[in-house]
């Protein structure tokens, strides 16, 4: 597991320990920012259930000013500080060991807005579309945010969420991604 592009191309990182995370591949990782970028020009984005931190690192990489890495998994937080100093990301994003739940409503108080939202649960707990109302109920994303969900294939997510609508669905093996932008009522 890699950096893909940006100023830490290359740069290995680590994964968590044990079966519990699964992470993106580098191949899905290179085509999902491909998709949503490639490049960013600032801003803030949230890896809800970071894991190893690969995504936010990769928008962190790639351009994005600051990253809000959430995990509630002892050994994923270490993975992913640790992997934000390898990357020499520390001065740049905020580690929270708290549920996504919790994350939210700390988020929400704080009045913050994304330009970029990673909502990659673990599949057997998935609440994506949930989560994708609260972030719209609460103003989250920015108004040319964009939410890019990792999910199972067999998970079914509606075009449309609230005001937001699902611009694009690709399929690799067993996982999917969808990514939801505002769209027009």
């Amino acid at each position: 597991m890699r950096v893909v592009s940006g100023t830490c191309k290359g740069r290995a990182l680590k994964a968590v320990p044990g079966t519990g995370t699964r992470p993106t591949t580098d191949k899905v990782k290179e085509t999902i920012f491909n998709i949503i970028g490639p490049y960013f020009h600032g801003g803030l984005v949230l890896d809800l259930y970071a894991g190893s931190g690969g995504l936010g690192i990769e928008a962190l990489s790639r351009g994005m000013d600051k990253a809000i890495f959430v995990d509630r998994d002892f050994k994923a937080f270490q993975t992913v500080k640790e992997n934000i100093e390898i990357c020499g990301f520390t001065e740049c994003s905020e580690l929270y060991k708290i549920d996504s739940e919790r994350a939210l409503k700390a988020l929400i108080k704080r009045e913050l807005r994304f330009g970029l939202i990673l909502l990659d649960p673990p599949y057997k707990q998935q609440k994506i579309a949930e989560l994708i109302e609260k972030i719209h109920n609460e103003g989250l994303l920015d108004d040319e945010g964009i939410i890019l969900c990792e999910h199972s294939r067999d998970v079914k997510l509606p075009d449309r969420i609230e005001t937001f609508k699902r611009e694009r669905y690709e399929e690799y093996g067993a996982i999917a991604i969808s990514i939801y932008k505002w769209g027009n009522a």
